[in-house]
């Protein structure tokens, strides 16, 4: 099958071919790829198809299906420990052009789905495998973008979807046919929803046998009959002040299923209630995963801008000791929660559909810390930087030319350093860490992928608990059958050595 790795300027341009139901800022929108309030995020997904066009970034942008066919690794599942390694290296490069790439949503997705509809084909003999390969090389072929559906209106969040007081709070199922389902209902939080091609649909939350109807996935067109989109501008569009977020942005927005047709062969999941909450923590898995290589490259683009705002300063952290240390911390934060990426997928496991999926532990506390320490990479980058990043005078009064000459002489940098590159910098820090889109930056490490709670639960509930508790029983069991005080410590800290050289110790199988 001949697969098609669209440019941008394609994918722009195959945003034509679909007629959503779109509003914005209260207008219908006619032409989503000609609206200037979804600008920003278009730029965004197009990078993603440019880099794989660019010779030194395809070894991580593309992957290589078993007939030797190249696709784009977004439209891929990670066969090794070492495509999760690229996957991470790809997330972090593309959001270190964009801030948020958006279509690894998709990845994550296509994850999730093909360890989900396999264990489900194994357990229960349906065929829903089958189906999701299907739908896998029809994104493959056309190279397809795809948003990830996955937050519930929810309404009363202490309540389950069938006690809800309107029904219509989850997306659920409310007729089947011969030819598929109908489902209703609305999908929250959406990121990028206005300018893809398809909505792939997932549960956000275990189920119960009562939630049957609510135990739902599925994939369908941007454009489809019922299907209405009410979404927010991308980043900063068309703000003189936002020389970043003007650029590149992402939408979000609230997707309505009004009683919205999908073909049995577009389903992934409808009835099973056991497997949705399997199916929300698989995406949750490989989605944070992700996150860390995105906020990574968030953390590039913020170590590099508050580098250069320290020598426009004349403080340079090469000679100047705190701003040396405040520079370290930037990049400890940064590296260190990458690095749990790195442990996420070295630790990666093979699951029953033959993808690798990556260590959950791992993934949960490094989605954990970048939550939490998104915050002070902020904070520390404004130490650095000082108070012009809130304070620059707007581009409006810099070309009055009487007010622009007091600028250029008063808001000088160092020797060399004009006013107009000291502005233009601290505009750079303030559109990333103090604006509108800063907030918006934190909001999403914080609760993208699932609040800071939901990674602590899902922490512990894959830790092994068991083989560490074995492990302090044993090593009292050794202690206590030695006479008096055990001096040789350091034997008992290896388990090996402690069998060889404790002759009253006992085997670890004994235990």
């Amino acid at each position: 099958m001949s697969m098609k790795l669209m440019t941008g300027k394609d994918y722009v341009l195959s945003l034509k071919e679909y007629n959503p139901d779109i509003q914005v800022k209260g207008k219908k929108v006619k032409s989503v790829a000609d609206e200037p309030l979804f600008k920003p995020g278009i730029n965004a997904i197009a990078v993603t198809y440019e880099l794989a066009h660019q010779k030194k970034h395809q070894d991580i942008m593309l992957a290589t299906l078993e007939d030797g066919t190249k696709v784009n690794r977004l439209n891929a599942l990670d066969f090794s420990t070492d495509d999760l390694l690229k996957k991470l290296e790809m997330t972090r490069l593309i959001c270190k052009w964009t801030g948020c790439g958006q279509r690894y949503l998709m990845h994550d997705a296509l994850g999730a789905l093909a360890e989900i509809t396999a264990t489900m084909d194994a357990d229960k003999n349906t065929d829903y495998f089958s189906v999701f390969k299907d739908y896998l090389l029809h994104v493959q072929k056309h190279d397809l973008t795809c948003a990830t559906a996955v937050t519930d209106a929810k309404g009363d969040r202490s309540k389950r979807p069938h006690e809800q007081a309107d029904p219509n709070l989850y997306v659920h199922v409310v007729e089947k046919n011969q030819k598929g389902i109908i489902v209703r209902g609305a999908k929250a939080n959406i990121t990028g929803a206005p300018y893809v091609h398809e909505f792939i649909v997932l549960p956000t939350r275990a189920m119960q046998k009562e939630d049957v109807d609510y135990a739902v996935s599925f994939a369908v067109p941007v454009d489809a009959p019922g299907l209405k989109i009410i979404a927010k501008p991308a980043g900063r569009p068309e703000d003189t002040e936002a020389p970043f977020s003007s650029n590149f942005g992402q939408s979000t927005a609230l997707v309505i299923f009004n009683d919205v047709f999908i073909p049995w062969d577009r389903v992934f999941l409808c009835g099973e209630w056991e497997y949705a909450g399997k199916l929300a923590e698989a995406f949750a898995n490989h989605h944070r995963h992700s996150c860390i290589g995105a906020r990574a490259g968030l953390g590039d683009m913020i170590i590099g801008a508050s580098a250069l705002m320290a020598e426009y300063n004349g403080l340079p952290h090469t000679d100047v000791p705190h701003i040396r240390r405040s520079m370290g911390e930037l990049i400890r934060i940064t590296e260190g929660f990458y690095a749990t990426g790195v442990a996420a997928s070295v630790y990666g496991h093979k699951t029953v559909a033959g993808n690798f999926v990556p260590d959950s532990v791992q993934s949960n506390i490094g989605k954990l810390m970048l939550a939490e320490q998104v915050y002070d990479i902020f904070r520390i980058a404004h130490e650095i930087s000082g108070g012009i990043v809130a304070t620059a005078p707007t581009p409006e009064d810099i070309a009055i030319p009487e007010a622009g000459e007091l600028i250029d002489r008063y808001l000088v940098g160092k020797h060399g350093v004009t006013a107009e590159e000291r502005i233009k910098m601290a505009r750079f820090i303030e559109d990333l860490t103090a604006s509108k889109e800063g907030g918006f930056y934190s909001i999403i490490s914080l609760h993208g992928g699932g609040s800071p709670e939901a990674m602590r639960m899902s922490a512990v509930r894959n830790y092994d608990f068991e083989s560490q508790k074995e492990h302090i029983l044993h090593k009292l069991a050794c202690f206590a059958k030695l006479e008096g005080t055990c001096k040789g410590c350091e034997t008992c800290v290896n388990d090996e050595l402690c069998e060889q050289e404790c002759e009253s110790a006992i085997a670890i199988e004994d235990h």
